[in-house]
């Protein structure tokens, strides 16, 4: 697995890539979680938060252009914040002509404001931090081996079962395959399941590879194999500022009317 084996990465040299996955993963938990606590009501916390967010892409080098087509991932949670006005009951207001639920207004900017806020952060952290680092830094932070391992091998074959399904779709369209027509979904849905039956084969293959070469069900500590040395302190105050802001700002929406 390579530095920067996961396809959200994108290499660079800048400080934010240099600093400790660790330090970054707590970072982003705790930013995450401060957004979530803040009140959906206010306004100016979020400006606030995104303010943060954007001056991280700019320390990492990573331009607007490149992470948002990213970010299309929060497309279905849009979808259903876009309905929620119409759906929510309540006190009612007009809007272009259509009548919506104060309520639903709320949750809607709730869901789009805190879900957009929450995959940029981990967009940041997944640009900037490259897949051979997560096996020491999880390990690090005390997470348990066997869900380390187990992202591990996620992050090494997710790129071999995208490729084998861009061979099988390759392989539908040359046999006369419209992937984008509707009567084709039935052919589709048969290569989403020929495709689980594929990976769960390989997975079963590189066990029995795995138990031919020693292995007894044992992980071993992964922050010690190969791994790059601790963060020092500094580095965890440099990667801990934004966190500590968004704190300090969920800590404020509340405190201040």
């Amino acid at each position: 697995m390579g530095a920067g084996a996961h396809p959200l990465y994108r290499h660079g040299d800048s400080v934010v890539h240099r600093i400790p996955a660790e330090t970054k993963i707590v970072g982003l938990v705790a930013f995450v979680l401060a957004v979530v606590a803040t009140p959906r009501d206010l306004l100016w916390p979020y400006v606030v938060y995104a303010a943060i967010v954007a001056a991280t892409w700019w320390a990492a080098r990573i331009p607007v252009r490149w992470a948002l087509p990213r970010m299309l991932i929060e497309a279905p949670f849009v979808v259903l914040a876009v309905l929620l006005p119409f759906a929510e009951g309540g006190e009612r207001v007009d809007v272009a002509g259509a009548s919506v639920s104060v309520t639903g207004l709320w949750a809607a900017w709730g869901i789009v404001a805190k879900g957009t806020l929450g995959v940029a952060a981990a967009l940041t952290v997944a640009a900037t931090t490259p897949a051979a680092q997560l096996p020491a830094a999880l390990s690090r932070l005390r997470v348990p081996a066997v869900m380390t391992s187990i992202l591990v091998l996620m992050i090494r074959y997710i790129d071999v079962l995208a490729a084998e399904a861009g061979r099988m779709r390759i392989a539908r369209i040359s046999r006369g395959d419209s992937p984008r027509a509707l009567h084709q979904a039935g052919a589709v849905a048969k290569g989403i399941g020929a495709l689980f039956l594929r990976s769960y084969e390989r997975g079963e293959r590189v066990h029995l590879a795995m138990l031919s070469r020693g292995f007894d069900g044992r992980t071993p500590d992964l922050a010690a194999v190969g791994a790059p040395p601790k963060a020092p302190a500094a580095q965890w105050v440099v990667a801990s500022l934004p966190a500590a802001v968004a704190v300090v700002i969920a800590t404020a929406a509340w405190v201040v009317p």
